[in-house]
């Protein structure tokens, strides 16, 4: 917990009695069949166990996690909203609960709130009846999901890792329970896998997919590799001249410096197994009393970042672009340019991955952005001003105490998709083909960062992978997107890894889609006990007003 002056007075009056009563619930975790279980921490399983709460469904979240929020709270306070009437909701009320939290004068203990202004509320926040708030310290974000978990009685066993070889027991195309790695098990009626990387869904036998598919797969035209493509400024195209990427400039028999490949990209269209780059959205501040100078990371090697000063000597200059302002002089700090913060190439085999091969793969992408960041301000081949300005910054120390104020979750942007029901691709978010039995809504556009680094014929450095592409105003999410196909299991339901093509992941994969996505599938589960059903056997009518009732919004307002 954090200390209380961190806090306004309405959430510590109310954080302190409910999450002591949340913490009980979350001792006692016994042989009972719950309704529902909920396997993750994120934003969309914290949505999807007060909609089954709601709904008067007993259940219990089981996460990998310690702390509840996934990204939402774990740096990501910049929100991606795209248009945001078209979030409804519990994701909504979370982001009420933000605006609310901010009128507080308690909650502005570094800086003023007119003082911070429009910086960022220009045009992510409203002031209408229903006023919500898009930006947000990370804290923040973690108490407001501890509050919901609280108020609604919910019990979080925190810190259980499922047994991904013999931990999942089925019947009938039924999960009858899952065991964790500590021995514990849960038993239910209904099961959602709400993690980043589908781990309930791989080891319940449905099928899943990684990577990218094919242009020719579904006929989507930006799918697959594509050289070509300069989308955004995450290219090296951007820079003044080329850069070299051998040891010796000009010299192939030197070696290839560090962080980029010697492997071909592939052809254009082709699909691959590469996985687009993962980095943690990191919280900093430059105001002095808060703020704690980049550390220099165990194993850190100067060497790791020549082509970032050969980046320098092109001529980039825009290291601070994605430092974007959230309240009390902080930032939710983003990759961006031809070399930043995503590692690039070094995530590929993450999503199957064991756990302790995944907790390496997180060490080795928190050395590099740590690295990266005491490489900026320290060595002297980093341009002067530069240099100088990365020492005006550093981490927010009273963010992530627990973890030398340094993001718990990686931003895991990728990692499996089921292959489920219905498959939604880049066609149906840019409605070219309909979308049927929408569940909620998504409207930023496909966004997918690169997925390799490589030598081009003409033997310079260049990015792949990286798509930014219009949807064309908001689409719909099938009802089949959140479903197993009914061979496989008919009592799970999934609102992260759903049944997608890599390019329509691109925009599904924003935080207010999963919260919207987590509440849908929570009302399956909780409609399939209520009827006695499978899940895939439910009626949209009857899903399609309850979630109407509900708040949520699922075809395009006219407000838009």
């Amino acid at each position: 917990m954090r200390p209380s002056p961190q806090r306004p007075v309405y959430l510590r009056a109310t954080i302190a009695a409910l999450t002591f009563m949340a913490s009980l619930f979350s001792m006692q975790a016994d042989a009972e069949t719950y309704d529902v279980v909920i396997y993750g921490g994120t934003s969309a399983a914290v949505t999807a166990a007060v909609q089954a709460k709601r709904m008067n469904q007993s259940v219990i979240v089981v996460s990998p996690d310690r702390h509840l929020g996934g990204l939402t709270s774990g740096g990501l306070g910049w929100t991606d909203t795209g248009n945001k009437y078209v979030i409804g909701g519990l994701a909504k009320e979370f982001y009420q609960a933000v605006y609310r939290h901010y009128q507080n004068a308690d909650s502005w203990n570094f800086q003023q709130r007119a003082e911070y202004g429009d910086r960022a509320q220009g045009h992510r926040a409203s002031d209408d009846d229903d006023a919500t708030m898009w930006v947000f310290e990370p804290h923040v974000a973690e108490d407001i999901f501890n509050a919901l978990i609280a108020e609604h009685q919910i019990p979080v066993i925190r810190d259980a890792w499922l047994d991904r070889e013999n931990g999942v027991v089925k019947k009938d195309k039924k999960i009858v329970s899952i065991t964790t790695l500590d021995g514990e098990t849960y038993s239910g009626r209904q099961f959602i896998d709400a993690t980043y990387e589908g781990d309930l869904v791989a080891a319940a036998g449905v099928e899943t997919t990684t990577g990218r598919e094919s242009v020719a797969a579904f006929d989507e035209p930006h799918a697959g590799v594509q050289t070509g493509i300069r989308h955004h400024q995450h290219h090296f195209g951007v820079l003044d001249h080329p850069v070299d990427p051998y040891v010796v400039p000009g010299d192939p028999s030197s070696g290839v410096i560090p962080r980029v490949s010697s492997d071909p990209p592939g052809a254009d269209g082709s699909g691959d197994d590469r996985i687009q780059a993962y980095c943690f959205r990191t919280c900093f501040t430059n105001h002095a009393p808060n703020r704690v100078p980049f550390p220099k990371p165990e194993g850190y090697d100067p060497s790791q970042y020549e082509v970032l000063v050969r980046c320098f000597e092109a001529g980039w200059k825009d290291v601070f672009k994605k430092f974007d302002p959230l309240p009390n002089f902080k930032t939710d700090t983003n990759n961006h340019g031809p070399v930043s913060f995503d590692n690039i190439g070094y995530n590929y085999d993450y999503p199957d991955a064991s756990y302790e091969r995944r907790a390496e793969i997180i060490r080795e992408h928190e050395t590099y952005q740590k690295g990266i960041l005491y490489f900026i301000a320290h060595d002297p081949r980093v341009p002067q001003a530069i240099q100088e300005e990365m020492q005006r910054w550093g981490l927010a120390k009273d963010e992530f105490t627990d973890n030398g104020n340094w993001p718990h979750q990686i931003y895991v942007r990728e990692a499996r998709r089921m292959v489920g029901k219905f498959i939604i691709t880049e066609n149906h978010l840019r409605k070219k083909i309909d979308t049927p039995e929408s569940v909620g809504m998504g409207s930023y556009s496909i966004d997918s960062h690169n997925t390799q680094r490589y030598i081009s014929p003409e033997g310079t450095v260049q990015n792949e992978g990286d798509i930014g592409v219009s949807t064309r105003g908001p689409y719909e999410i099938a009802m089949g997107c959140l479903l197993p196909r009914s061979e496989q299991c008919v009592n799970l339901t999934v609102p992260i890894c759903v049944s997608s093509t890599h390019m329509a992941f691109g925009s599904i994969r924003m935080e207010p889609v999963f919260m919207i996505l987590g509440q849908s599938a929570a009302t399956l589960s909780a409609m399939a006990n209520e009827l006695e059903t499978d899940v895939q056997k439910i009626r949209y009518d009857r899903l399609k007003k309850r979630l109407l009732d509900d708040g949520q919004i699922l075809h395009t307002p006219p407000r838009s």
